[in-house]
């Protein structure tokens, strides 16, 4: 599957998450051509991008940024480390 997310990166929240079948690429393409171009003459800063997963699990697992806030991500960063 291929995900288009428009991301605020300053309130670390998903703005609007479509998804999309691999054979629909190309409207994807021109989805997010179309939202960035939006944004950008409205002078809205977003991140857009189209990632490709498994499924929307694969994807959280993957790109977990987009979907857990930086509490989160850093809580998951300290119980990795490991101590001598």
């Amino acid at each position: 599957m291929i995900f288009l997310i428009e991301y605020d990166r300053v309130r670390g929240k998903i703005v609007e998450m479509q998804s999309f079948n691999v054979s629909e690429r190309s409207e994807a393409e021109k989805l997010r051509l179309g939202k960035e171009l939006t944004l950008n003459r409205r002078g809205v800063t977003r991140e857009v991008v189209l990632l490709e997963a498994a499924d929307e699990h694969a994807l959280q697992l993957t790109h977990r940024r987009y979907f857990e806030n930086v509490l989160e991500l850093a809580d998951c960063k300290i119980a990795s480390l490991s101590f001598p």
